[in-house]
C-alpha cells in the first residue's frame, strides 16, 4: 500500500515542475536473452539504438553517478532495473541504503540470477520484484539460467514480490495461473504476486500477443482467484485499466509522472520504460492500469482525480518555466 505521505510528497513534485517517479537501467549488462525483453530491441533508445548501444558504468562512478541524478531529481519513488541489476550488487550494496535514507522508496527488478544479499531484506522501504515467466517448465525455457531451481535457492530468507508478466504462451493451458499462484502463495519468502500484460511495440506481430478474447478470459480467470491467494495483489482497478488502457503516452499518468533513463545515466528512454513505440492500445503495464482507472474515479462523485492531476500539471509546468527563466 502507498503511504499517504509519500502521495502527498508526490504531489508536491508536480505543483513544483518535477517528476516525482524514477526509473533507472542500471546496467547495460544481462545473462538472460529472454524472449519479447524491450530493453534489448534496436528501437529501444529511438536513434541511440537498443540498451547495448550505450557506455555504462561500474564501482564508485556508478555509486555516485546515480546519487547525482537522484539529488537532481528529486523523486518520491526510484525503479532500479536493467539489464539485470544484481550484475551491480556490490555497487547496489553500497546505494541502496544511502538511497533508503534519503527517504526514498525503491523498486528493484531482479530476475534473482544470483544471489539477493541478506542485507537488503533490513533496507527500509526496498522491494525486491523478481520477474518469473509462468511455471517451471515455461520459464526455464524462457529466461535460464534464471531456473526456478537458482530462484528458489538465491531468494532464500528473504521478502520479495512475485512478477509475471504473462504472454500468450502462458495463458493458453488453463488451470496454468492457479498452479501459479498456489505454487509461489506458499512460499515463506513471497509477500506479493503481481501479473502484469505483454506490451507490444507498434506493427509488431510475436508469439507474446494477447488477443483481446484471451486477455478478457485471463482477466476474469485471474480475479475469480483473489479471494483464495491473499498474495495476489490485482485490484479492480487495475483489472478495469488493462480493460480501457490510456491512448497515447500523453494520457498515461506514469508515462508522464516517471523519468526513465537508460545505463548511461543520461539517455532517456521515451515516451516511457518501455521505449521504442509501444502500443498502447495494449499496454499492459500494472502501474499505468491502476492509475489510469485511479484518474477515472471521481471524489465526492464529482470531480474526477485526473482533472485534479491535469491542474496540477499545469501549475507545475509554469513553475518550471518560472525557474529556468
Amino acid at each position: 500500500m502507498v503511504k499517504r505521505s509519500a502521495l502527498f510528497q508526490a504531489w508536491g513534485r508536480i505543483l513544483a515542475g518535477r517528476r516525482p517517479c524514477l526509473s533507472i537501467e542500471i546496467t547495460r549488462e544481462c545473462p538472460l536473452r529472454c524472449p519479447g525483453c524491450y530493453a534489448y530491441e534496436p528501437q529501444h533508445l529511438g536513434h541511440a539504438g537498443g540498451l547495448r548501444s550505450l557506455a555504462d558504468f561500474s564501482g564508485q562512478q556508478l555509486v555516485d553517478g546515480v546519487l547525482e541524478v537522484i539529488r537532481e531529481h528529486r523523486p518520491v519513488h526510484v525503479s532500479i532495473i536493467g539489464g539485470e541489476p544484481l550484475v551491480r550488487f556490490r555497487e547496489l550494496d553500497v546505494l541502496l541504503p544511502q538511497v533508503s535514507r534519503m527517504g526514498i522508496s525503491v523498486q528493484l527488478v531482479t530476475s534473482a540470477v544470483r544471489p539477493i544479499p541478506a542485507a537488503w531484506r533490513h533496507i527500509e522501504d526496498l522491494d525486491v520484484v523478481v520477474s518469473i515467466d509462468g511455471l517451471q517448465p515455461e520459464h526455464d525455457r524462457r529466461r535460464a539460467p534464471a531456473t526456478y531451481e537458482r530462484i528458489l535457492k538465491h531468494i532464500e530468507g528473504q521478502c520479495i514480490t512475485v512478477h509475471c508478466t504473462v504472454t500468450a504462451q502462458m495463458a493458453r493451458r488453463a488451470g496454468s495461473f492457479e498452479e501459479f499462484l498456489a505454487f509461489w502463495s506458499a512460499r515463506p519468502e513471497v509477500r506479493q504476486v503481481w501479473f502484469s500484460l505483454y506490451t507490444p511495440q507498434v506493427g509488431e506481430r510475436s508469439e507474446e500477443i494477447l488477443s483481446p478474447d484471451v486477455k478478457s478470459r485471463l482477466l476474469h480467470e485471474v480475479a475469480r482467484l483473489r479471494p483464495a491467494f491473499p498474495t495476489l495483489c490485482l485490484p479492480d482497478q487495475v483489472i478495469e485499466g488493462y480493460l480501457t488502457p490510456p491512448v497515447s503516452p500523453a494520457e498515461c499518468i506514469f508515462a508522464r509522472a516517471t523519468t526513465c533513463l537508460s545505463a548511461d545515466l543520461k539517455t532517456k528512454i521515451a515516451p516511457c520504460q518501455f521505449g521504442g513505440n509501444p502500443d498502447c492500445t495494449q499496454c499492459g503495464c500494472m502501474t499505468s492500469a491502476g492509475l489510469q482507472s485511479l484518474a477515472e474515479h471521481r471524489l465526492l462523485g464529482v470531480l474526477p482525480i485526473r482533472a485534479i492531476y491535469e491542474a496540477s500539471d499545469l501549475v507545475g509546468r509554469a513553475a518550471g518555466r518560472h525557474r529556468s527563466q
